[in-house]
C-alpha cells in the first residue's frame, strides 16, 4: 500500500505542469530520428508547445552506422545532441525518457526518465517517430551471439567483436579455433549487409594489414547469407549481379537462398550445413517498435501502424505515425522504410499540424518523392537507382560520399566524417580501432 503511494506520488510530482493558461497546443513527438527531428522542425514557426521525446540524447545518422562498426568513423561522428535542437527552437523542449504507453483516449503518454521515476504528459497532437529494430524472425535467441546493427552501442559491439577475433586469432594454439575466429558471417544481403560485408573486406586486406606477426587478416573468410534469390533485392536485377560480383572480387563468399536455421556461440547452421564462426552480424530483418501497437490501431506483419493517405492514425484524431514505424502505401506499392521517406513524412505531419493550428484544413495527402537507392560497395564503387536510371562504379561513389557528408546532422559531422574519409581513403588506415576495457570487479 506504501509503496503505490510513493508511486502515485512520484507519478504527479514529475508530471510535468501545463501551460498557465493552457492555450496552446502540445505537440507531444516520440522519436528522435530522421522523421521525428523533421516533424519538430516544420513546427518551428508554430505556436504550439512541442515536446520531443527519445530514449537516447543522441541523432544517429544511421546510413554510416556501419563504418562505426568496421572502425571508419568514431561514433561521435555521425551523431549529434537532440538537446542542442532547444538552443535553435525556441518552442521546442526535449526530454531524455523511454516511453512505456499511450493512450489516445485520454489523450496522455506515460514516459520513464532515467532516475526521475514516470512522467504522464498530455498531448493535444502525436506523432509517432520511434523507428524499427532488429527482427529475428521470431528466432529471438538468436540476438545473444549475432548482434544487430541499429543503434551506436550494436556498432561499437560489432567494431569490439570483430577486433576482438582477430586479437584472439593472433594468441590461440589451436589452428581450427584460429580459423573460427577468422571467419565472419552476415546473414542479410541488403543495403546494410553488403555495405557492411564490403567495408570488412576492405579492412582485413588493407588496414590491418602487417599488423599481427602470426596471422594474416587477408585470409580471414566473409560470408554473406540471405533467404532470397539474390543481394539487394530491392534494387534491379541488373545492378543486383554487378553488386554480387563486385563482392565476390572483394573476396566475399555470396550464398543465396541459403535460410538460417541456428544461431549459437560455435556459429550457424544455414541450409544444413555447420559454419564455424566466432562472429556472426545479423543484418536481415526489421521490425517496429512497440509504440505503434500502443495506439490500438491495425498493424502490418512488421508491427508498423497502419495509417490513412495523411499519415494520420484511423479513429485517433490529431495522431500520426511517420517514418519506419508507419506502414504507408502509394500508388499500390509501399513506400520504403529510408532515411529520404522519413524526413519526407514528418515534415509533412508538422506542416499539416501547423496549418491545423491555424484552423485550415489540409486537403493534398503525403506524396512521397523518390530522390533514388544507393549502397556502397567498398572503396570506389557504389549503385544508384532512380526510376529508369541505374549506374554503378567510381562516379556514383563520388555522387554517394558527396550526398551522404551533406546529409550529416551538423557542420562539425561533415567536417570530421571528410577528413577521416580522406585520410582513410589515401593510407588505408582507420583510427578508431578500439576495443573497450570490460568493467573491473570490485
Amino acid at each position: 500500500m506504501t509503496v503505490a503511494l510513493e508511486e502515485t506520488r512520484s507519478r504527479q510530482q514529475l508530471s510535468p505542469p501545463e501551460p498557465a493558461s493552457r492555450k496552446q497546443k502540445r505537440v507531444v513527438i516520440i522519436g528522435g530520428g530522421f522523421g521525428g527531428i523533421a516533424a519538430a522542425h516544420a513546427l518551428r514557426h508554430s505556436d504550439a508547445e512541442v515536446v520531443l521525446i527519445d530514449r537516447r540524447n543522441h541523432h544517429i545518422f544511421q546510413p554510416l552506422l556501419y563504418q562505426v562498426a568496421t572502425a571508419v568513423l568514431s561514433p561521435a561522428e555521425i551523431a549529434a545532441p537532440i538537446r542542442q535542437l532547444e538552443a535553435k527552437q525556441r518552442n521546442l523542449s526535449v526530454l531524455m525518457a523511454e516511453v512505456t504507453s499511450v493512450d489516445v483516449v485520454s489523450r496522455t503518454i506515460e514516459a520513464s526518465s532515467m532516475g526521475a521515476g514516470v512522467r504522464k504528459i498530455a498531448f493535444d497532437f502525436l506523432v509517432v517517430a520511434t523507428g524499427m529494430r532488429p527482427s529475428y524472425f521470431g528466432h529471438d535467441e538468436f540476438a545473444r551471439c549475432a548482434p544487430g546493427l541499429k543503434s551506436l552501442n550494436d556498432a561499437e559491439t560489432i567494431r569490439a567483436k570483430i577486433l576482438g577475433a582477430f586479437e584472439y586469432a593472433e594468441t590461440t594454439e589451436d589452428e581450427g579455433e584460429r580459423a573460427r575466429q577468422m571467419t565472419f558471417v552476415l546473414v542479410g544481403a541488403g543495403p546494410s549487409g553488403v555495405e557492411l560485408a564490403a567495408s570488412l573486406a576492405h579492412m582485413v586486406k588493407v588496414t590491418l594489414r602487417g599488423n599481427f606477426r602470426r596471422i594474416d587478416p587477408a585470409k580471414a573468410s566473409i560470408i554473406l547469407l540471405d533467404a532470397g534469390k539474390r543481394v539487394l533485392p530491392t534494387f534491379a536485377e541488373s545492378l543486383s549481379r554487378k553488386v554480387s560480383e563486385r563482392l565476390k572480387r572483394l573476396g566475399i563468399k555470396v550464398m543465396t537462398d541459403v535460410k538460417v536455421e541456428t544461431v549459437d556461440e560455435q556459429g550457424v547452421i544455414a541450409g544444413g550445413n555447420r559454419i564455424p564462426s566466432a562472429t556472426v552480424l545479423w543484418t536481415a530483418g526489421v521490425a517496429a517498435s512497440p509504440i505503434p501497437k500502443m495506439l490500438g490501431t491495425q498493424t502490418d506483419r512488421a508491427g508498423r501502424a497502419l495509417v490513412d493517405p495523411f499519415l494520420k492514425v484511423v479513429d485517433a484524431p490529431g495522431v500520426f505515425v511517420v517514418g519506419d514505424a508507419a506502414s504507408v502505401v502509394q500508388s499500390g506499392h509501399p513506400v520504403p522504410g529510408v532515411a529520404q521517406a522519413a524526413i519526407q513524412e514528418g515534415r509533412y505531419v508538422g506542416r499539416l499540424i501547423a496549418k491545423e493550428l491555424k484552423g485550415r484544413k489540409v486537403k493534398r495527402p503525403f506524396h512521397y518523392f523518390d530522390k533514388g537507392n544507393m549502397a556502397v560497395v567498398g572503396k570506389n564503387y557504389a549503385v544508384l537507382e532512380r526510376g529508369w536510371l541505374r549506374t554503378s562504379g567510381f562516379t556514383t561513389w563520388l555522387v554517394w560520399a558527396f550526398v551522404h557528408i551533406l546529409s550529416l546532422p551538423q557542420l562539425q559531422n561533415r567536417l570530421r566524417v571528410q577528413h577521416q574519409w580522406l585520410w582513410s581513403y589515401f593510407t588505408g588506415q582507420r583510427s578508431s580501432r578500439l576495443i573497450p576495457e570490460p568493467p573491473r570487479s570490485q
